[in-house]
């Protein structure tokens, strides 16, 4: 697992597949890339070389907790000058959840890096905007209100961090305890800033904006509804929608590894797809 340092963070990596086109896919939530990694391999025997990686303060990554963008601004950025040290681009562009939504967002910052974009488990909705943003920020803010950098530290997820990457504990500790709340709070107000559906912070003007060619994968749980997918592939012209044979259930999240099942059909469905592009 190599890292490269980008902008100053070394962002935890893996290219999976030797030859092929490229094809960058991201994670949902706060979590590191560990649980695409069959995913990736499937995708990669079919022909593709495929990148895999730890965003900024997520997974093995280097933790920074600064920035005057948003949180998912500053990965779209760190994605991109990624895929130009590896010489990836413009690559394929996909992910799930949050993933999906910084797909989109590496493509309306940076057009010409994107041949097309794989959206899997579109986030919107009125259930995600009220349980995101406290999970990705509010929490962490009450922790280190109360207890300082020692409580942000002592967090589940935090933890995960630093276990990855034991420097994280020495960068996290070595803040100003009201230095991460302003931080936090500003990257929340972000977050929180734009629609709820059919994504999440995504404008339909936005989706509308985009052309390149585009799959849409719906989810099924509370937070990935596929009404929300399908809303999304409905503006985003000339886009394909695929539906797995999955029906929506009454549970707040679906981990991805629950769709193992169905990880096999993705990939042929997101090859399948990756090489008309390329035919075109």
């Amino acid at each position: 697992m190599p890292y490269q340092n980008i902008r100053g963070v070394n962002i935890n990596y893996e290219v999976i597949g030797g030859s092929g086109p490229w094809v960058a896919l991201i994670t949902g939530g706060r979590r590191g890339y560990a649980e695409f990694i069959p995913f990736a391999h499937k995708i990669a025997a079919k022909g593709f070389r495929v990148v895999l990686h730890d965003r900024r303060n997520t997974g093995a990554s280097d933790v920074l907790i600064e920035g005057e963008e948003g949180e998912e601004e500053l990965w779209a950025d760190d994605l991109v000058l990624l895929l130009k040290h590896l010489d990836a681009l413009p690559a394929f562009v996909g992910g799930t959840s949050s993933g999906a939504r910084l797909s989109m967002l590496v493509y309306l910052r940076h057009r010409e890096a994107v041949k097309a974009l794989m959206l899997m488990r579109v986030t919107g909705g009125a259930f995600a905007a009220g349980r995101l943003p406290d999970m990705y920020y509010g929490q962490f803010i009450r922790a280190a209100e109360q207890g300082g950098m020692a409580a942000v530290c002592a967090t589940e997820q935090y933890q995960e961090r630093i276990k990855a990457n034991p420097a994280n504990r020495d960068r996290l500790m070595a803040m100003d305890p009201k230095q991460y709340i302003a931080v936090m709070k500003h990257w929340l107000d972000i977050f929180q800033q734009g629609p709820r559906a059919p994504v999440l912070g995504m404008t339909e003007e936005a989706l509308r904006s985009i052309k390149v060619p585009t799959i849409v994968i719906p989810g099924n749980d509370k937070t990935h509804d596929s009404s929300n997918g399908i809303a999304a592939a409905g503006l985003i012209e000339g886009s394909v929608l695929h539906r797995l044979p999955i029906a929506d259930l009454d549970e707040p999240l679906i981990p991805f590894t629950d769709w193992a099942p169905y990880e096999a059909e993705m990939a042929t469905v997101l090859c399948d797809f990756m090489r008309g592009v390329d035919k075109k």
